[in-house]
């Protein structure tokens, strides 16, 4: 069932918490795609992703529109829309991979699976914990901690990825294939960083409600 944006148009209380859910659901289910695309490399997920992607910033295009006219939000104003931030850049990342790889002609790898694997984790930790924004802190603060352990393993796959792919290239078609597979790695690690972001923002939301 596609996602009825006009509702929230009736309803105000905890607004901010409903649209961060869809925003960062809808980000899950783009993660989720681009592993489906990791393993099958299929065009229907790369079409998920680019569709999950504008509904997403169609979600935080109405929650912006909602913190410029609420005088009053039940969090502060600026973590609402950093916490958006960070979670949009994430389905960006996830689209800008996808998209890449299938203009470049990038193969997924082992590395990749690997890494959008971990990162699938990592997002489902930061849809836990902003489902838990307005009710647990202590729950928040647990998927965010999980959510930057997670981060830190991309990291090490990314490094271990990039390490193993500059060894032995010599000819200049394998040079511009590690050139464009860099692009990529690149794209899932600033998707990691920006999960790290999130988390960040979600313990730092936590400990001033606590």
């Amino acid at each position: 069932m596609p996602f009825n944006l006009f509702k929230f148009y009736k309803r105000p209380t905890n607004i901010f918490f409903e649209l961060l859910n869809e925003q960062s659901k809808k980000t899950l289910q783009g993660m989720k795609a681009l592993e489906t695309f990791m393993e099958a490399a299929d065009e229907k997920s790369v079409i998920e992703v680019g569709w999950l992607e504008k509904e997403a910033d169609e979600t935080r295009r109405l929650l912006i529109e909602k913190l410029n006219i609420s005088f009053v939000t039940p969090i502060d104003r600026e973590d609402i829309f950093t916490l958006s931030r960070a979670v949009d850049d994430i389905l960006d990342y996830c689209y800008s991979t996808v998209d890449e790889m299938v203009m470049l002609n990038v193969k997924p790898n082992a590395y990749l699976r690997s890494i959008v694997a971990v990162l699938g984790e990592a997002t489902d930790q930061i849809h836990l914990a902003v489902l838990q924004l307005g009710k647990q802190p202590r729950a928040i603060l647990e998927h965010a901690s999980k959510a930057k352990k997670l981060e830190n393993r991309v990291e090490d796959l990314y490094r271990k990825a990039l390490s193993e792919l500059f060894k032995g290239a010599n000819e200049i078609g394998e040079v511009l294939d590690i050139l464009k597979m860099r692009e990529i790695y690149r794209h899932l690690s600033n998707a990691a960083d920006r999960i790290d972001e999130a988390a960040n923002v979600l313990s730092d939301i936590a400990v001033k409600i606590t």
